[in-house]
């Protein structure tokens, strides 16, 4: 839940982002740890959206070099940045996962033009579940190095091993992409019982407040972890595996119906 007076301040900063850039804004979400469901008392808005500039941008004789990301220094506890339209289609034919997390966010602000509705529609075309399961399996192997490797451990980074482990199972079941929501993950992809009522117990104790700093390991979850990184090792991944390098016909006719849509003909 986003509070009335944050989300209208973001909503702000959306629009000024529009006036100053001069782009349209044509999805915005939360992402990171208030979409996934587990905030800290002071975790950031973690603010991504997609825009699109005027049809001469894309014109432009030097348009290969220009920047494609546009950023916001972090201001009230609001981080903002976002991607323009060519580059988020680009990211979304190679099967992105940040990218398709944000398509299935719980937490929109700005949803415009039909954009993020015509990339769901066309979603199946380009869904590469091995190239999702590598992601996750990369990003559980790094943050178990960091973060959970000894007897006392920083107890909330448990979420960010567990969760990208439950995105390999959920794609492994052949479920579709990931949901944003930690909570919907566990429920879909923990058969375990002990293991489910130790996370569900974490993330009880996060949303009650507790900080979950450093502390001594939880067993059950130690042991879960352990399994699934090495059985996931061995049953997944010779190599990375990558989207299919055709079919950028329905891209290129999204972005031109999309560029149309902004700003006409």
């Amino acid at each position: 839940m986003i509070d009335p007076g944050v989300r209208r301040t973001i909503i702000a900063s959306i629009v000024d982002v529009e006036k100053s850039e001069k782009v349209r804004v044509l999805y915005a979400c939360e992402s990171g740890s208030r979409a996934w469901g587990f905030p800290s008392c002071d975790s950031d808005y973690d603010v991504r959206f997609i825009y699109i500039r005027p049809r001469e941008w894309y014109l432009s004789i030097d348009f290969e070099i220009r920047r494609d990301v546009i950023e916001r220094p972090p201001a009230d506890g609001i981080d903002l940045s976002g991607w323009d339209i060519r580059k988020a289609l680009r990211l979304f034919h190679k099967s992105n996962p940040p990218l398709l997390e944000w398509m299935n966010s719980p937490v929109v602000y700005a949803d415009t033009l039909g954009f993020a509705a015509g990339m769901r529609a066309i979603l199946p075309e380009y869904y590469a579940p091995e190239t999702c399961m590598y992601h996750y399996l990369h990003m559980a192997e790094g943050n178990y190095r960091e973060y959970l490797n000894g007897g006392t451990v920083w107890v909330k980074k448990y979420f960010y091993v567990l969760r990208p482990l439950l995105a390999v199972r959920w794609i492994e079941a052949g479920k579709g992409p990931v949901p944003t929501e930690f909570a919907a993950l566990v429920a879909g992809a923990v058969d375990e019982t002990e293991v489910k009522k130790e996370i569900l117990r974490l993330l009880q104790r996060k949303r009650d407040g507790d900080e979950l700093d450093r502390g001594p390991c939880i067993p059950p979850l130690d042991v879960f972890i352990a399994n699934e990184l090495a059985r996931i090792r061995k049953a997944c991944f010779p190599g990375k595996h990558g989207a299919p390098q055709d079919g950028m016909e329905t891209l290129n006719a999204l972005f031109l119906q999309t560029l149309e849509s902004a700003w006409g003909k």
